[in-house]
């Protein structure tokens, strides 16, 4: 397959795929069904450039493990949602926009700059104490924040139906 050509039942497959999905967890799809489709194929076009789909309105490295911030669904959907009415490549939308009540703001890239990516900031903690002694280790998502207590990360987020290595070691 030429890498440059996406197959249009493809692009037709992921979007349906990608909204049923949305759907599931709460989430919206940009209702511009055009632009939507215009992203799954960027999508689709990293995935086969690189083997993950990367968002399509960032630069990719091509090193999945520095790239898993921008994986779809990146690690910047929920606060862009919150913030902004959209995701950084309005992809995501929140409930307002996608009724056509709201339009999405500009979104800022909150991807920090490579020189600081990787470095995890100081998170102030208040503590009556230690924390008990726990039977399993707490695995966070770092997309949509969901927590479990388990020997190891869900395959699949139960919520944004990101894959196990997005999740983070928390507790």
């Amino acid at each position: 397959m030429n890498p440059a050509v996406v197959d249009e039942k493809v692009v037709d497959r992921v979007y349906i795929t990608l909204k049923k999905e949305a759907e599931s967890g709460g989430y919206f799809l940009n209702p511009d069904v055009d632009f939507t489709k215009n992203l799954v194929r960027g999508l689709l076009k990293n995935e086969q450039r690189y083997g993950y789909r990367a968002c399509p309105c960032r630069l990719a490295s091509g090193k999945n493990e520095e790239d898993l911030d921008i994986v779809c669904p990146c690690n910047y959907r929920d606060p862009d949602l919150n913030d902004f009415g959209a995701c950084y490549c309005a992809l995501y939308v929140n409930e307002a926009v996608a009724g056509g009540k709201e339009h999405a703001a500009p979104v800022p890239e909150r991807r920090p700059p490579r020189s600081e990516r990787g470095k995890k900031k100081a998170v102030k903690t208040v503590s009556a104490g230690p924390f008990p002694s726990l039977p399993f280790p707490v695995w966070r998502c770092t997309v949509c924040g969901y927590l479990c207590a388990r020997e190891q990360p869900p395959e699949i987020c139960p919520v944004c139906k990101v894959r196990k290595e997005r999740f983070e070691r928390f507790i």
